[in-house]
């Protein structure tokens, strides 16, 4: 996943001539993970993707880990994270580790310059606002509860029509449809709680033939590299492949729900190297006559649990609000809090949207978090 489309003009055949009506030869650029052995797209281009006008300043960006902190059970109140500028220098981060970084971003500036991960793969969960994001190989329009998911070496931009809160997602792996979702083919399997008819895919716009400076701004490691490009770099005349920018709305995610109690494996949407995201969405209650509800208490002691709780009554937790972040690392046990495990029995069902993260290495916890930690949260388990 996701699977192969053509866009635009391409030619019959990879790797051959392809010419304009004038009989100027197109450049074909190869986009690919795994080095030569994983999914691709072939992109044609007006001119040599190559083409720069000057390679610019090199900006170191650290991550910051809060020191001397305890190990503990963390509630931050996202919702005041101090955020603002466009999508990536909006961007807080709250936990990392070798395989994710999770941020907060509230941008209120369009990004008018033009940007690149080329480290991680990127999934922004929308949680309010509207906007397009404008990529080389077609643009996604994105609403309240979209997960946009952005290879790493798509080239994009992004605009906005409402102020707009996303959680971010960077990852050293692709992210990925679950593989028990997916034949060995590549088609989502009858029991998957998603299908193909339900992804938004880039919607392919005209090449943008244009010629100047355009600043690109590529993510790398410790920092971000700035190059002036010689031309505009939406100027593909045609693409095709498997590896492109696509968005998935957490409203069609359809719940797998049973007699008692379901495991959050049966909430999980993506896959990438070394953790899982999950999305919990409004949902009937188990049927068994002895059922409880609320989710039983549990030890983590292989993964660190971010939820991240997006709108609705959460049955298992008190002092919840709407981009709230509960982090349970490993080694502690958690669940409901007093009277929420008993207080279940009988309730038919549940009206909430929440996506969780977890992660198989332990996450730091960054030094931004501090500002929005809940220092009483451990304490809502005492009676």
């Amino acid at each position: 996943m996701p699977y192969y489309i053509e866009r635009g003009e391409i030619p019959p055949k990879r790797h051959t001539q392809f010419r304009n009506p004038a009989g100027d030869l197109h450049f074909e650029e190869l986009l690919s993970r795994k080095g030569f052995s994983g999914e691709h797209t072939n992109m044609y281009h007006l001119r040599m993707p190559t083409r720069l006008a000057a390679v610019g300043r090199f900006m170191e960006r650290q991550l910051q880990e809060a020191k001397g902190i305890p190990h503990r059970h963390r509630h931050l109140r996202t919702g005041k994270v101090n955020s603002s500028g466009g999508p990536i220098g909006s961007r807080q981060v709250l936990f990392y580790n070798d395989d994710v970084i999770i941020s907060k971003a509230h941008p209120d500036e369009t990004l008018n310059s033009f940007y690149r991960n080329g480290q991680a793969d990127e999934l922004l969960y929308v949680q309010s606002g509207k906007g397009t994001l404008a990529t080389n190989l077609g643009n996604i329009a994105f609403v309240p509860g979209d997960y946009v998911v952005i290879p790493r070496g798509v080239i994009w931009q992004m605009s906005f029509d409402e102020p707009t809160r996303f959680l971010i997602m960077e990852t050293r792996g692709s992210i990925d449809v679950p593989d028990r979702y997916v034949s060995d083919r590549g088609q989502l399997l009858e029991h998957a709680p998603f299908c193909e008819r339900d992804l938004k895919l880039p919607d392919f716009q005209a090449p943008i033939d244009e010629q100047g400076e355009y600043r690109l701004m590529v993510r790398l490691q410790g920092g971000i590299q700035e190059y002036i490009y010689a031309q505009h770099p939406f100027d593909l005349v045609g693409w095709a492949g498997q590896c492109y920018p696509w968005a998935f709305s957490i409203h069609d995610f359809e719940p797998i729900t049973g007699r008692i109690h379901q495991p959050p494996p049966v909430h999980q949407t993506f896959q990438a190297a070394g953790l899982v995201i999950c999305s919990f969405v409004p949902r009937l209650f188990d049927y068994h006559p002895q059922s409880i509800p609320a989710p039983y208490y549990h030890s983590n002691v292989d993964s660190d649990e971010i939820i991240f709780y997006s709108r609705g009554e959460f049955m298992s937790r008190k002092g919840i609000e709407d981009e709230s972040i509960t982090y349970h690392p490993m080694g502690l046990p958690h669940g409901p809090q007093p009277g929420m495990y008993e207080g279940s029995i009988g309730k038919q069902e549940t009206d909430e949207l929440a996506v969780m993260i977890d992660t198989f290495a332990p996450l730091k916890v960054a030094a931004a978090a501090m500002g929005i930690d809940d220092e009483h949260y451990p304490m809502s388990w005492s009676e």
